[in-house]
């Protein structure tokens, strides 16, 4: 799993005209990409890495600040141009087995109590985002 985290001061996601997922407050923004290769094991891996990352003012987490986190689902993040000029998708999980990790991913941020919205798996979204900083990591698991 890879996600690409930036800090925000706000951040929403808006679906055919409505917004579905939406923070207000200074949080992170998880664009979150599952690989081919990966199983149930590493998402509490990946919610326990996003919760307690210190990356918030004055190197903080979610967990000590209980700032909310939007996770985007991104297969894009596992897109390879290595190769010629149009990416190779075939790293990234097919969708039938990356919808799962990504909910098991924001269930288990939510056992930990962290406050977590979200985009919509498959949907064409539009992700707005003011990045506070900015600050941005990518975390791999």
């Amino acid at each position: 799993m890879r996600a690409v985290v930036a800090r925000v001061t706000r951040a929403s996601v808006v679906v055919a005209d409505e917004v579905v997922g939406r923070i207000d407050e200074p949080g992170l923004l998880v664009l979150l990409g599952v690989h081919v290769d990966d199983g149930p094991d590493k998402a509490d891996v990946m919610a326990r890495k996003l919760h307690e990352l210190r990356v918030l003012r004055d190197e903080q987490s979610c967990a000590t600040t209980g700032s909310p986190l939007l996770v985007v689902s991104q297969f894009t993040l596992y897109g390879s141009t290595r190769k010629g000029r149009r990416p190779s998708w075939t790293e990234a999980a097919r969708p039938e087995s990356a919808e799962p990790l990504v909910e098991a991913v924001v269930a288990a941020l939510r056992a930990r109590g962290a406050v977590v919205e979200t985009g919509r798996f498959g949907a064409a979204m539009a992700v707005e985002s003011v990045n506070d900083g900015p600050f941005t990591v990518l975390v791999e698991v």
